[in-house]
């Protein structure tokens, strides 16, 4: 029998500092929830609007795999490595952060906010070179498809990380039924509804609500209308 846990959207910690709107499904910061601290290696799933030219200083991470996924406008990336770049929609950026990374993000343009998923994930192997990769992806190939944007090889679709993880971006219309089979055994998935209103395994979950499902090997999605969703296959032991 599969076990789950279930996340409303209004149930998430939330910080408005002005410049940031932040919900937060794991905690983070401020919000401490000893009942929501990760879901196996997922530890943050944050949901973050940053106004038009704000943004986050330089500041330091190590041994932790950071996953950046704008849903609308365009995030400016530094770092120490050298990188520079802007992540738009359609755009998923992975940055290992290993023996120690320092990086700054902010709204690239001064006058449209910016929103994107800010998603940490605990490696398998702690001390690697630190490293930033990002792609684009088409969304014709997540419509009424489940595309894979992140995996943990390079020669595997997606961008790639240090752990035995996979997630997923599908844009589903109504009534749009699927499958997805869990890729590894003693994984589970959270289910983050982006927008629309989505049932898995039975459960209705609607627009930002979170839905953890492990110690099954497939989940049955359904569209309950037109709907996006993200699946974050990670372990539930690392």
């Amino acid at each position: 029998m599969a076990r789950t846990v279930f996340h409303p959207a209004a149930s998430r910690g939330h910080a408005n500092h002005g410049w940031l709107n932040s919900y937060h499904s794991f905690s983070f910061a401020a919000y401490q929830n000893p009942e929501r601290v990760h879901f196996g290696a997922l530890r943050v799933l944050n949901d973050d609007t940053v106004a038009g030219g704000m943004g986050f200083g330089k500041h330091p991470h190590d041994n932790m795999e950071i996953i950046s996924i704008p849903l609308s406008g365009d995030l400016e990336h530094q770092d120490s490595l050298g990188n520079k770049a802007v992540i738009r929609q359609n755009d998923v950026q992975v940055m290992s952060a290993g023996t120690g990374v320092a990086h700054s993000e902010k709204n690239h343009s001064p006058g449209t906010p910016v929103k994107f998923l800010q998603i940490w994930v605990f490696p398998k192997q702690r001390g690697v070179a630190p490293r930033y990769d990002q792609q684009t992806f088409a969304p014709a190939d997540r419509h009424n498809r489940l595309q894979q944007v992140v995996s943990p090889s390079p020669a595997d679709a997606g961008v790639w990380l240090h752990q035995d993880a996979w997630f997923h971006l599908g844009q589903l219309d109504k009534g749009f039924a699927t499958k997805y089979d869990l890729k590894k055994a003693g994984n589970g998935v959270y289910a983050f509804v982006l927008e629309g209103d989505v049932t898995i395994n039975g459960q209705s979950l609607h627009r930002r609500d979170g839905f953890g499902i492990w110690e099954t090997d497939v989940l049955d999605i359904v569209a309950d209308s037109n709907a996006e969703l993200l699946l974050m296959e990670v372990p539930m032991e690392f």
